[in-house]
């Protein structure tokens, strides 16, 4: 089904390697990593992780106090860069606090918390006070804070589906938007360190003792890394557009994807359908490329299959780690500035290209013109989303006005 073409009117980022779309874009084009030695945890873990630095000591403002932790204080971070808040205040005003939604991705939420409070458990067994509050120990902790701090009052929801989470926002503002029942949203999603993370990862298996190597044949796993991003969603506006969404559930493995793509394939297909766009139009991908054996493999071989050797595909992973929930909206983010500032970024840490992979994989940066995007987002479960980023919005016919 096609979508309404919406306006990326505003967005902004904060994860290991930058905060605010300016550093980022000079992350990407020095190819600067922001992945260092895992030092999370009291028995820091043998990998490398996408850290953001100083949260430790920047709690919330008073007014926010109530829902401190580190994933509610990486959000503020991020709603703090660019101007955001101040663009949102501005379509509070055009729209009515009620009618500017506010869809958030994330897997984890503000755990971190949780699992200091039992830490720290007293002799009664009882959470310290300052962790005494509820609002810090739910899954909607962070959609609940985002609103507040934005002051909004309409539709807000946090959707958790992996590492798909904060792409299929986007999605789920379309749908709100062309029905009526919202004038703009606020999308997004955080998702910070915390031990359950690290160590779970551990336990399957996935984690890398280096850097991350996206689509490298000596790839060795992940690296984890923490991030924040938002972008605001209109009908009209300056910025690119959102121009398609395609979304699939394969339910093949908990943890592994299906051996011959079949979700991801259905959610590609969907997105260019959406869209009205052939694949053969499409200028850059942004990987899920984990640099796990399996999703690297799956992943590359689909992209081979279905389009040109002149696309442009790559993992940003390797400067900013898998940051599970919040990857959907950060990758979005690296596509949007992709569009904007012509860079197609390469893959960092690997120095070869799996030749399970085609040659849309591609290592090093390239200046130019990116038209349309795809941003891939596979999740655990076979949750998958794929999101088309256009620099103009279209007509059906996929002919820019």
């Amino acid at each position: 089904m096609r979508v309404s073409p919406l306006n990326v009117t505003a967005y902004t980022v904060a994860c290991a390697a930058a905060t605010g779309r300016a550093e980022l874009l000079q992350a990407l084009r020095a190819r600067r990593s922001g992945l260092t030695r895992n030092d999370f945890t009291a028995t820091p873990l043998a990998t490398w992780i996408g850290r953001v630095a100083g949260l430790e000591a920047a709690p919330l403002p008073a007014g926010l106090g109530a829902w401190d932790c580190r994933n509610n204080r990486l959000a503020w971070r991020g709603l703090c860069a660019d101007g955001f808040r101040d663009r949102v205040a501005q379509a509070r005003e055009r729209y009515g606090a009620d009618r500017v939604a506010v869809l958030l991705g994330t897997s984890t939420s503000s755990i971190g918390a949780t699992e200091e409070g039992y830490a720290r458990l007293d002799s009664a067994g009882q959470f310290p006070p300052e962790l005494r509050r509820p609002v810090l120990h739910m899954p909607h902790s962070l959609g609940d804070f985002v609103q507040r701090a934005l002051d909004l009052q309409g539709v807000c929801a946090t959707i958790g589906t992996a590492c798909s989470s904060s792409a299929k926002v986007f999605a789920q503002a379309e749908r709100l938007i062309r029905s009526g029942l919202v004038d703009a949203a606020v999308v997004g999603g955080t998702d910070s360190l915390c031990g359950s993370v690290l160590f779970g990862f551990r336990s399957l298996e996935l984690l890398s003792s280096e850097p991350c190597r996206p689509f490298d044949p000596a790839r060795s796993g992940l690296s984890l890394g923490e991030a924040a991003g938002f972008a605001l969603l209109e009908r009209d506006g300056p910025g690119p557009w959102l121009l398609g969404c395609g979304e699939s559930s394969d339910a093949y493995h908990m943890s592994s994807p299906h051996p011959e793509g079949i979700g991801a394939r259905r959610a590609i297909a969907a997105a260019l359908d959406a869209a009205g766009i052939e694949a053969r139009r499409i200028d850059y991908i942004n990987l899920h490329g984990t640099a796990s054996a399996k999703n690297d493999e799956v992943e590359g071989r689909l992209v081979a299959e279905l389009f040109p050797d002149t696309t442009h595909a790559s993992s940003t992973k390797g400067w900013t780690g898998h940051t599970l929930g919040a990857a959907g909206i950060l990758e979005a983010i690296v596509t949007l500035a992709a569009i904007e500032e012509g860079l197609a970024p390469g893959t960092l840490n690997s120095t070869a290209v799996d030749p399970a992979c085609g040659p849309q994989v591609r290592l090093a940066n390239e200046e130019r013109t990116v038209s349309y995007a795809l941003s891939h987002s596979f999740g655990f479960g076979g949750s998958n989303c794929v999101l088309l980023f256009g620099s103009a919005r279209t007509h059906s016919s996929g002919r820019a006005q």
